[in-house]
């Protein structure tokens, strides 16, 4: 099965829409801030758990309270809607 990669116009709709993620590297980026380091590793926990379920996983760096993330498709050479699906879970993982 073949994925096909995000339109400029739905990346830009999509960081329009969620302005804290950005386009870095040609990967959806996202640097989440917490209280402490507890609340970020919970954050990634959660997160860890839905990726796994849907098979896609991010590039992520945790220091202390802060968690970096990156999305892209490795397969699809690009960002797809299965990043996009997965940011809009994490946004609601860190707002939550």
């Amino acid at each position: 099965m073949t994925i096909s990669t995000a339109s400029q116009d739905q990346i830009k709709r999509f960081t329009d829409e969620f302005s804290d993620w950005s386009i870095k590297n040609d990967k959806l980026h996202r640097e989440f801030i917490f209280n402490n380091f507890v609340e970020a590793f919970g954050f990634m926990a959660q997160a860890a758990i839905l990726a796994e379920k849907a098979n896609h996983h991010p590039e992520w760096f945790n220091v202390y309270a802060k968690v970096v993330v990156e999305l892209t498709t490795h397969e699809a050479g690009g960002i797809t809607q299965r990043d996009f699906s997965l940011a809009k879970q994490m946004e609601h993982i860190a707002t939550s």
